[in-house]
Formats: C-alpha cells, structure tokens, sequence
C-alpha cells in the first residue's frame, strides 16, 4: 500500500478519456459524453472483482459510512456498536445521523470482540459496524450470528481491507452492506473516493437515490425525476473514478506484492526473534497484507522499539496507542462532544461519557501493538535491508 505508490499510463489513459469528452459528471450528458462513463463502469468492477450485486460509488470512506447508516434506517437515539480502533470515521458518520456511538473491546485479532459487542446490546441497538483494521479480518461470521439472533443489522467497515477475504469470501460483502474507502493512502486509490456494496436490491435503490439528492433517476431527463426521499450530494467526479477504473485493475498485482513481501518479512522476523509475537488472523491467505502487526511484551518495550527503529532508518510504523486518529485514547473531540452542532438530546442522554469510560483489554492490546506498513514501491532488496534493520532495532529492546 498505498496504489498510488504505481501510478502509471493506465491512470493517465484513463483520465485522458474523460478529459476529451469534457464531461466530470457521472449523470446526464449523453450525448457529449459519448458512452464514456468512467463511474459506471468503476461500479461494475467492483461488483465483478467482489463478486457482489450492487456497488454505489461515494466521494470517500466517510460518506460510504454515512450512506449505508442512513439506507439501513439508522437515525436518532439509535445505538450502533463500533469498535475501539478504528478511524474517526467510524463515530463521526454515527453521530452524523443523530445515533449513538457505542465502543466497545477489541480482541488480539485488532477487531471486535465478540463477546463485548453481545454485552453491549440494549434495545436500543441497532446495528453493529466492524472495522477489518490493517487489511485483516474482523469475526464476521460470529458477529452475523449476533446480529440475526438480535434482529440487527451489520454493516462492514473494509475501507482498510479492499481485496481481502475469509473462507474465500470477499471482505464488505458477508453483512448486509459493506463500506470501502479509496483515499489516497489505500490499498487502491481514487485520490479521494468509497463506495457502498450491498446484494440487497432495496438498500441498493435507497443508496443510489440518497447520494444524488434522493434522485430516484427514472427516465432520461434529470430534471424530471422525483425525490422519493431526501439526500446528500455524495456524487464522485468522473475523473476520480477514471483513476480508480485503472487502480482495481491492478488491484491482484497489489495483493500479490503486498502478501509477498509482508510473508518474508514476518518469516524472518520468527526466525530471528522465537519469543515475538504477532497479531491473531482468523485467515492468513486472505489477509489483504497491507500492515505487518507485532506484539511487544509491554507499553515500554513497544515505545523503545519504535525509536529503536526510527534510529534504523525505518519509517512507517504506527505505535497506535499515541495516535490521534486511530484510538479512542487520544478522541478528545469524542470525549469532550466537541461537536459545531446540537447534539441531539437523545444522545447527549444515551451515550457513555467516554471521558471517563475505560477499555483495559483495548489499551492492553494497542499499547503493545506495532503496525508496520507494507509499501508497494520497496525493492527486494529494499526488503532484505528493512527487515534485517527491524531485527536489529527489536533484538536491541528484548
């Protein structure tokens, strides 16, 4: 990761078909356009590369989120259970829809636990949003177990884990809708973009309406269709989708080198260092392999390894436990509901005062976490060098 790390003339080429028809706009048009639809055609991919129905475009992760929350009916004083580690995202498009975020333990596998999501239903409850964080697998299977025994609804959060799978089962598309991120730091990138997949005719046809105003986009004249329902312009650009066209195709390429280089790295790592210890993935063969993550014995072990490594040159590794955007540790902005807007009194009265709320597990994992990010642009001898740094930077705090 990141895909932009291989741009080359297939993004060009791609762009450049926009650019001569002169149209950005994914609606109308028809005539200059000249069947150039580069967003539609980005649709298809992904239903085809994922192997799921219906695949709606969005201008990123975020509004992906924001989208399928509000197709599933998700609205004021609902509760939602999401993880600790996740990204901002994942409580900022939750409260955006007037619910309540509800955090719950991660396990050593970085994702939900299971155990804590079922403690933490109320009647209130409607939801559940695992994140497959670092491109591996959340307890999906357990946790549609949950959801059909509370009459829930899931909506997976793989806007880290484009391309990974479990049990040959394409990540985002095992609960009811699946959300992608495609940023410019993503497995594959549209500088800015997401998507929403679901194989459920219905929420397909509300997220389709919801991102264009609640357009209900019947007929061939735009400015004769209804508005079944209000919604959002989270319409992508034509030229962003052109990007992306050409990133999924290269999307296999990616996982190969990612999976590739992460294999000889943790290989080497065990051989090196027998008593290290590494994250829980429920399947190896699956996992996207954009992150390497280790297990310290302790907070202070981790925090020397991280310097340790920074003196050997190796950038790239996210100690978690201090990070502003990706921990509940450091949310300040969540904890003190530092919101420009009202919050709803709903929620004001149903959510945890995370302030004072604690996640001993969470903190117990994250803080000895180290994530490493697999870089697409490294050389085999890149590798070889880096690794054998990492080796020397963790002997140096054992």
């Amino acid at each position: 990761m990141p895909g932009y790390e291989i741009f080359d003339e297939a993004e060009r080429r791609e762009v450049l078909q926009v650019m001569e028809t002169g149209i950005l706009m994914r609606y109308g048009f028809d005539a200059q356009r000249k069947g150039v639809n580069k967003t539609l055609a980005l649709e298809k991919a992904i239903c085809d590369k994922l192997g799921v129905a219906h695949a709606q475009l969005t201008p990123s992760g975020t509004t992906a989120l924001c989208t399928a929350l509000a197709v599933a009916g998700i609205g004021a004083g609902d509760e939602v259970i999401m993880p600790t580690f996740t990204f901002v995202a994942s409580f900022e498009s939750i409260l955006a829809l007037g619910a309540v975020p509800v955090l719950v333990e991660i396990d050593d596998t970085l994702t939900l636990d299971p155990a804590a999501v079922e403690k933490a239903i109320t009647p209130h409850t409607k939801a559940i949003v695992p994140v497959h964080m670092c491109g591996a697998q959340a307890h999906i299977d357990e946790l549609m177990d949950i959801c059909r025994r509370h009459n829930l609804i899931l909506i997976e959060d793989a806007c880290q884990a484009m391309g990974a799978t479990i049990a040959g089962r394409h990540l985002g598309t095992i609960g009811h809708m699946g959300c992608f991120s495609y940023d410019f730091v993503k497995t594959i990138t549209m500088g800015e973009g997401g998507a929403v997949v679901t194989n459920d005719d219905e929420y397909a046809r509300k997220a389709d309406g919801y991102i264009d105003h609640g357009h209900d986009h019947i007929g061939n004249d735009r400015g004769a269709e209804t508005h079944p329902f209000l919604g959002m312009n989270y319409r992508v650009s034509e030229l962003s989708s052109a990007i992306g066209l050409a990133q999924i195709g290269k999307l296999d390429k990616i996982l190969s080198r990612q999976r590739e280089v992460k294999k000889y790295m943790k290989d080497a790592l065990k051989a090196a260092l027998p008593e290290l210890k590494f994250r829980r993935i429920l399947d190896e063969e699956g996992d996207n392999a954009s992150f390497l993550s280790i297990s310290l014995p302790s907070l202070e072990q981790a925090e020397k390894a991280v310097k340790a490594m920074s003196s050997e040159g190796i950038g790239g590794v996210f100690h978690y436990y201090n990070n502003n955007w990706h921990y509940i540790r450091r949310w300040f902005h969540l904890k003190e509901r530092a919101t420009l807007y009202r919050l709803p009194q709903e929620v004001l009265d149903r959510m945890p005062d995370y302030a004072t709320v604690e996640f001993p597990q969470s903190d117990d994992i994250i803080s000895r976490n180290l994530s490493i990010a697999i870089n697409l642009s490294w050389s085999d001898e890149d590798v070889k060098a880096r690794t054998e740094a990492m080796i020397r930077a963790l002997k140096s705090v054992f």
